[in-house]
């Protein structure tokens, strides 16, 4: 995978293990921030108020550099480290796992609490929706309209979405272009007369 893209969740999916009288309901979320995550805790736990635990662990950031995992009663580790394990190794970010789980009155054990984490967190995102996206670099240009041939030369050879455009004596243009294709779009930009480059921001 290229180190402008990154694999995540689209939209939310579910699914039902039941393992020794235990039902584990396995729940995978998009989200963007931690705030996001509370969002979506806070409902859960009072949709399924009778249930014994709500675990989940969630990676945020291309690189997932924001993390967490919560056991939320379970023995240390058993939990929220296995579904964190299932979002590393499949190398899947912005996303938000949780597990729920009823228990029935047989207990796992630590291994078979860490096995069970770990294939409820597996079968939810065997059946999400998963997607490659790109990291982008948002280029806020202003030109003057006789200079539209040469911008618009250098768009063409390097292919950036045009998030928005304006056409009038002075133009301005937005530009959300992968990290990996920046440089050489401004490079180009560069050499148009009259540019002006207003900003520049990784999305």
């Amino acid at each position: 995978m290229a180190t402008d893209t990154y694999k995540t969740v689209v939209g939310t999916a579910e699914t039902v293990i039941k393992e020794r009288s235990s039902k584990f309901l396995a729940l995978a979320y998009h989200v963007e921030s931690a705030d996001e995550v509370r969002e979506i805790m806070e409902p859960l736990r009072k949709k399924f108020y009778d249930a014994t635990h709500h675990c989940y662990a969630y990676r945020i950031g291309p690189h997932g550099e924001e993390w967490r995992a919560n056991d939320d009663g379970e023995p240390s580790g058993t939990a929220g480290k296995p579904i964190l394990g299932q979002l590393l190794s499949r190398d899947i970010t912005n996303c938000l796992v949780v597990v729920v789980r009823w228990f029935g009155g047989t207990k796992l054990g630590v291994p078979g609490l860490i096995e069970t984490y770990r294939a409820s967190t597996a079968a939810v995102l065997d059946v999400a929706e998963i997607e490659e996206r790109t990291m982008d670099r948002l280029i806020y240009i202003r030109y003057p309209f006789e200079s539209m041939n040469g911008v618009m030369k250098a768009v063409k050879a390097v292919e950036p979405k045009i998030v928005e455009q304006r056409f009038d004596n002075m133009c301005a243009m937005r530009l959300a272009v992968r990290l990996s294709s920046a440089d050489e779009l401004l490079s180009r930009l560069e050499k148009v007369e009259g540019i002006y480059i207003e900003d520049e921001t990784e999305i």
